[in-house]
Order: structure tokens, then sequence, then C-alpha cells
């Protein structure tokens, strides 16, 4: 089953990081998110990756034209004009690069890709700046059970601000990162049919503004509850929640060792 991942937006919320390159290559851990996110699916078998690339997709490409050089101890024989690779750290995926456009929406830049998945029954897609402890396994056994085109993961988001807990005047506690007020968001992580493509019309087709929305109002959406961990990388606060909690060993999107 293939995993098709948005990677080329602007992350202008973001531009502390994303005005040298693309959103889905700020790290986390020394890793880019993209890696990540990829790893995650890796966990459950799934190692056919296909990437949406647009803005700054060069700088993707060239992480993946030189992942032995980002994994691995290399030495450089000038002489011989030779590199040896130490300890290869390889992993089983197979990366396809796709130039969607810097300027295409979401559905379009899935749209764009219909050639890589059309002779598929499902395939998973998500976006490109999000981490769970999700269980794919389980969402794709979800969406072939009720038969329907799509499966979003709907999350239940934290508050983004801390919150107080007070008696009268009186602060008790402080809660850093507090429950948000219990709605049920649209947290990526889909499963889908190549049927969806039907419900985008081109370039300037929003996943979420328009096809989405379509599908709804066909009774082709169902949604997969996820009450565990979601967080998405929308600011450089996000950026940093992530980092520390993998840096305390404590990264709850981390299933491989």
């Amino acid at each position: 089953m293939k995993v098709v991942i948005l990677a080329g937006g602007l992350g202008s919320r973001l531009s502390e990081e994303t005005t040298v390159k693309p959103k889905p290559m700020v790290e986390i851990g020394g890793r880019p998110i993209l890696w990540h996110i990829m790893k995650i699916y890796s966990f459950f078998g799934l190692n056919d990756f296909i990437i949406c690339c647009g803005y700054k997709g060069y700088i993707i490409k060239e992480y993946f034209a030189n992942y032995f050089l980002h994994m691995s101890d290399v030495t450089f024989d000038m002489k011989n004009n030779k590199m040896i690779v130490h300890q290869c750290y390889s992993e089983p995926w197979t990366v396809t690069l796709v130039d969607t456009g810097e300027n295409t929406l979401t559905g379009g830049r899935l749209k764009r890709v219909l050639k890589y998945i059309h002779d598929d029954e499902v395939f998973c897609f998500t976006y490109g700046d999000g981490l769970a402890d999700i269980d794919i396994k389980k969402e794709i056994e979800f969406h072939k059970s009720h038969g329907k085109l799509a499966t979003l993961t709907a999350v239940q988001p934290p508050g983004r601000y801390g919150s107080l807990v007070l008696d009268g005047t009186h602060v008790r506690n402080f809660q850093e990162k507090p429950p948000g007020d219990g709605a049920w968001i649209n947290g990526g992580f889909f499963v889908l049919s190549p049927k969806v493509i039907n419900y985008i019309e081109g370039d300037q087709s929003s996943w979420e503004a328009d096809a989405l929305m379509r599908l709804a109002r066909d009774g082709e959406l169902e949604a997969f509850n996820h009450s565990g961990f979601w967080h998405p990388m929308d600011t450089l606060r996000d950026k940093n929640y992530l980092e520390t909690l993998w840096q305390s060993g404590q990264a709850p999107w981390k299933f491989w060792e």
C-alpha cells in the first residue's frame, strides 16, 4: 500500500525555519519531521512513499539522494575518487518525489500524483507536518470495513495556551498543555480510494474546503477517532514542544527502536 505525503506548502507560520527549507524538512531530534512521519508508517509495514513536492522541493530530493551521508559514517578516498559508507542504516523504503508545483493547493497536489496510485484499491494520505501515535493498521481495517471512499483521522487538539486553575483569586495550579474545547477536528492520516480524485477539479482545488466537503455531502467520508497523541508543527512553539518530547525520550509517536 502506498503512502502519499504533502510536502509542498510554504509553511509561512514557521518562517524562522522555512525561509531556507520546506516545512517537512524542519528537524525534530536532528531528523526532518518528514522522516518521523515516514517512520510511523514504516512501523506498520507501509514502505512505498510518494512525496508531493513544491516549495524548495529540490532540498527534499537532495536529502534522499544523499540519505547515506545523513545517516551513516562515511570515508572519502580523495586520491582514488571513492566514497566508503560505514554502518549503513538503510530503510526499506521506496520514495517517489513528484514536483506538484509551488502554487498548487492541497487537492491539486494529490490529483497530480494520480498516475502513481490509480491502480491501487486504497492508499494512505497525510500532511507533512503532523505527528501522532495513531495505529495505522487499525485505521486501514476500519476503512475497509465501512466501504466508503474516504476515512480521515478525527483528533481532539490540546488548548493552545496554558490555563490557570483558580480558587477565587488564588492560583492553585497552571496547566501548560490543557485540554481543548472537546471538538473533533481533521488530523490528517487519511485512508482513501483512488476514486476520491473525481472530487478534485484541478490545481486550485483544496482537499479540505472542496474535496472533503463534497465527499461528506455524498456520504462517502467516515471518521476514525483517535484520542491519543496528535500534534501539528505549525509554529516555532510547536516545533520546540515536539523537540522537547523527543529529547526527553518520551516522544509518543516513536514506535520504533
